[in-house]
């Protein structure tokens, strides 16, 4: 196997925020599932912290505004996260080499506010099942995505990331309805 070393930056607790935190893959018999319980266990608190941040988000908007576009080319406020669902799963599924969950799915453009929680809870629910389920190989496997190539693991977190921006978007069709965001509830 050798010495593979994957590059981690990360925030942890005693860990200062410019030094990355190194996954070493398998350097001693005893120590190799370790690191990968570590990226794991990483991207499930992303994502869990991603889960309760985006159903705060949703469950503050009253269910007569789902279907609010601040400009008529705009999504609404639904299809923001029906696009979420859809992109999340498709790029995961296609790019890490498992089955869509929305594969033969087809999701209406404008749904219900029960209907939106709903299929965020089973997009969450299926990140969570990849993570765990995903072989060492797999996550560390090498993939295409805009433009570069990145490892499977780091896709999780594009993915998240993609889910932020349109958090932040969410944000601001709260407002634009008279809601007032709790508390931003930070990271």
């Amino acid at each position: 196997m050798g010495f593979s070393l994957v590059p981690f930056w990360s925030c942890q607790p005693g860990t200062k925020k410019t030094e990355p935190v190194v996954f070493n893959t398998g350097s001693k018999q005893g120590d190799e599932q370790r690191p990968m319980q570590q990226l794991r266990q990483q991207l499930l608190s992303a994502w869990l912290r991603s889960e309760t941040m985006t159903l705060a988000n949703v469950e503050q908007m009253p269910p007569e505004f789902f279907t609010f576009k601040y400009t008529p080319e705009a999504m609404s406020f639904a299809e923001q996260w029906r696009h979420c669902v859809i992109y999340t799963c498709g790029q995961l599924a296609g790019r890490a080499g498992i089955e869509n969950p929305y594969e033969n799915v087809k999701l209406p453009i404008q749904m219900t506010k029960d209907h939106v929680l709903e299929e965020l809870k089973k997009m969450y629910a299926f990140v969570r099942k990849s993570i765990q389920e995903l072989s060492k190989e797999r996550l560390m496997a090498d993939c295409d995505f805009a433009g570069d190539t990145i490892p499977v693991w780091r896709l999780f977190y594009a993915m998240e990331s993609h889910i932020v921006h349109h958090r932040g978007q969410c944000v601001v069709y709260l407002r634009l309805n008279g809601v007032v965001p709790k508390g931003y509830y930070g990271w």
